[in-house]
């Protein structure tokens, strides 16, 4: 029996479009509505209500892996937590709690996307707003290093290009559209799979964002010094012209392991820190934000939950019975590729192919547990896996939206897989909690 669920929300890239209608027959998506090539691949591949017929030898049964899982974490002196981004509150909260009890780390994919960027945005502040509110006012959208029509197909016809918003009624004909980015690279970004063409190109060369940026921020202050291309100086008239101005930037400006233009830099929150400083400095000539375009699911999520819960965004150090942060000590890749980790929980591997060479070899040196959707790759063979039901398909859940507006899932397909919430909850429960200083012990209640 065919059946129409309309109003889907989609965790296929940080937009989480919330417009989807699905055709679903015998527990089956046989049609994804609107266009999306990135939602209807995501919706595909990760429909499978039960995990694949695993080799001989291979089976273990759930509840024998849930406990060999907490063996190899109690065992473990210095246990990892990482990923997060494919999962939504309820199992990010667990997450965070499963990494206080055994005294180990916890960190998202995060520190290796906009780890730099969130560390500007400590660092200097952030002058944002809403995707609604940007849909109704932006009459200027710069895009910075990013190429929206590849890695969010719908970004620019929902929120920030095409819509017709409340002060935007004629849509694309009412805003300006500039890209700017790698020389190598920027001729070839397009704002959707129509192949639609900004208003104004801005090639840059690679390593030169810091500087431009700086002498963009002086031209605002009326230095006659500025030696930039004429180009600059009609990005600044269209600033100066416009109501309401937006900046996404992505990573291609954070240059992290995630960016495909070449290997990641230290320089990626020192960038991003001149761009938001340039944003707020131009609030003095009118309105402008600034956002950061997110790649997977749910990491804004991952941000949040981390950030209430422990204070700190990402990259979180529990092994002194309390949290510490230090991006690059704390973060993921940086313990892996030091080999300071003896055990690792993997909430999700879709971003493990980015590690570097010596983080991977690593990983493949000590236990590692997978937690992971039934049909997701690893590019590692984990000593354990668990395969759990997905959100937004099997199972509900809060998701945040690239702008941190929190979005309920729904339940649109059946299975009889545990959700990642449950397997935490159970492999914590069955983990002796570590001493604080003194023989106390930790109170979960707060979780």
């Amino acid at each position: 029996m065919l059946r129409t669920v309309e109003n889907v929300i989609c965790p296929g890239c940080g937009c989480v479009c919330d417009d989807v209608t699905l055709q679903i027959e015998q527990n089956r998506i046989v049609e994804f509505q609107p266009r999306c090539a990135l939602g209807e691949a995501w919706f595909s591949h990760h429909q499978a209500a039960s995990p694949p017929k695993p080799a001989a030898g291979d089976l273990m049964p759930p509840e024998l892996a849930i406990d060999r899982a907490a063996e190899l974490l109690t065992e473990a002196h210095y246990p990892l937590i990482y990923g997060l981004s494919r999962s939504v509150t309820a199992g990010q909260r667990a997450a965070v709690a499963l990494g206080e009890t055994v005294g180990g780390v916890v960190d998202s994919t995060a520190s290796l996307c906009h780890g730099p960027s969130i560390m500007a945005l400590q660092e200097v502040g952030e002058i944002t707003s809403t995707l609604g509110e940007i849909r109704n006012r932006a009459d200027l959208v710069i895009f910075w290093g990013c190429d929206p029509g590849s890695s969010h197909p719908r970004h620019t016809e929902r929120y920030s290009v095409f819509p017709i918003g409340r002060f935007t009624r004629a849509g694309r004909a009412d805003r300006k559209i500039v890209m700017i980015g790698d020389e190598n690279l920027v001729h070839q970004w397009r704002l959707n799979s129509d192949n639609d063409e900004p208003d104004l190109v801005i090639p840059t060369q690679p390593g030169t964002d810091f500087e431009i940026l700086s002498q963009l921020r002086a031209l605002i202050h009326g230095s006659i010094a500025v030696d930039l291309p004429p180009v600059f100086h009609q990005l600044m008239d269209l600033i100066r012209q416009c109501r309401y101005g937006v900046v996404f930037f992505g990573l291609g400006l954070a240059k992290t392991s995630m960016w495909d233009s070449g290997p990641a830099t230290d320089t990626g929150h020192h960038d991003v820190a001149a761009l938001l400083k340039l944003v707020a400095e131009l609030n003095q000539i009118t309105r402008f934000t600034a956002r950061r375009m997110r790649l997977q699911g749910d990491v804004s999520g991952a941000d949040n939950v981390l950030s209430w819960q422990t204070g700190y965004p990402f990259g979180v150090d529990f092994s002194r019975g309390y949290p510490r942060y230090n991006p690059g000590e704390y973060s993921a890749s940086e313990l892996l590729e030091r080999g300071e980790v003896d055990a690792c929980l993997l909430l999700g591997a879709e971003t493990v192919q980015y590690f570097p060479e010596a983080a991977r070899e690593h990983l493949g040196r000590i236990p590692t547990i997978l937690i992971d959707y039934p049909n997701a790759e690893c590019p590692l063979t984990p000593t354990i896996r668990i395969d759990t039901a997905v959100y937004g398909i099997h199972a509900p859940g809060t998701i945040y939206r690239m702008d941190n507006v929190p979005m309920s899932l729904q339940s649109v397909l059946e299975t009889d897989l545990p959700t990642d919430e449950w397997v935490l909850n159970e492999i914590q429960r069955r983990c002796p909690q570590v001493p604080l200083s003194g023989g106390a012990i930790r109170d979960q209640s707060s979780f």
